[in-house]
């Protein structure tokens, strides 16, 4: 990913927002929606707009937007041959598995601002359905068509629930309705394509068993005392205008560690990931480390033992207990492996 596209995609990546309320609301066990063979027209409420589909999606673009979530998500659901350009790839993984998967897709290189694909390339493509991972991937201010313009072709549409507002810089952790964003939401946005590949059992399945393995560990697997981790991605440095690494704070970032057992080292939203200084981050509270990878050229190790020679008071290097994630810490299908890595790193 370009610097151009992570500032772009800023508020999308941090998803914050007030974390006064913590993540009290998130901590409780998620119910799986019983699984039921979608009848077609199948029309859904996304984003405050019903969509209807007349039939399961074939033809699926899936834009840029510095996200992972939602073509892993469709992958988990073997929807491989459905998609005829993905315009989302890290090159890296938490799941071995996902980058020759993703690899193998075709692909839609943006031609507009920031990478973003542009409406003569999605009306081009002839899609039956455009995914984007947050509401700023329909903006025509980017050359991008609007969701209203795909409509009138008979193009349904569909932006992460946990996302539809973040086309705005400082993206909130809470959504319309007021309540927090977190682990449940890459669940739920599983759960939507479920109904609308019609292949809900699946999603179903896939999701009560990951649920399962995180509440086990949130139940069991804990670490012991008040640990506070730092979830540092060192590549994605633009985002921040004191040239430090991008510090995740607030929304899922947060119910992921909270899931782990430990707070978030800083606490803030997607303005504190911009404005972050040197200072509140040497004076920060740091029993873990979490280094995010967000491509395969990086070296989380190289990462870890930089920021730990710049800040040898926090107790992470003091015991040099760090931890690398790449994409199972953002919204989509993997969050649970963010969960068990980090929970056993506060354990060594």
């Amino acid at each position: 990913m370009s610097a151009v596209a992570l500032l772009a995609a800023g508020s999308v990546l941090t998803g914050c927002g007030d974390n006064s309320e913590n993540q009290s609301a998130e901590s409780s066990s998620y119910t799986v929606p019983r699984p039921e063979n979608s009848a077609y027209p199948l029309t859904i409420n996304n984003c405050g707009r019903e969509v209807t589909f007349s039939k399961a999606p074939s033809r699926v673009l899936i834009l840029n937007g510095a996200s992972v979530g939602e073509v892993e998500s469709l992958l988990i659901l073997d929807q491989d041959k459905a998609i005829i350009g993905n315009a989302q790839n890290y090159g890296v993984s938490d799941d071995g598995g996902m980058v020759p998967r993703i690899n193998a897709l075709p692909t839609i290189p943006g031609q507009g601002p920031a990478g973003a694909t542009t409406a003569e390339q999605v009306l081009a493509a002839k899609p039956d359905l455009v995914i984007s991972t947050w509401a700023g991937g329909f903006d025509p201010g980017a050359g991008a068509p609007t969701r209203d313009q795909l409509a009138q072709q008979g193009i349904a549409s569909y932006v992460n629930p946990a996302q539809c507002d973040s086309a705005q810089p400082g993206a909130s952790a809470k959504k319309k309705d007021g309540s927090p964003t977190g682990i449940k939401d890459s669940f739920d946005m599983l759960m939507d394509f479920g109904r609308i590949f019609n292949v809900q059992q699946k999603a179903a399945g896939y999701i009560e068993g990951k649920n399962k393995a995180i509440e086990s560990i949130s139940a069991h697997g804990q670490p012991q005392g008040n640990q506070h981790a730092l979830i540092a991605y060192p590549g994605m440095a633009a985002m921040n205008t004191n040239g430090l690494p991008a510090v995740m704070t607030g929304g899922i970032y947060d119910d992921i560690l909270a899931k782990a057992g430990l707070k978030n080292s800083i606490e803030g939203d997607a303005e504190t990931t911009k404005t972050l200084n040197a200072e509140k981050l040497a004076s920060a509270k740091v029993d873990v480390l979490v280094v995010g990878q967000s491509s395969p050229t990086e070296n989380p190790a190289e990462e870890a033992k930089k920021l730990f020679a710049k800040y040898p008071q926090w107790e992470a290097a003091k015991h040099n207990r760090w931890v690398s994630v790449s994409d199972s810490a953002y919204y989509g299908p993997l969050n649970h492996i963010a969960v068990a890595k980090i929970s056993d790193a506060a354990k060594r």
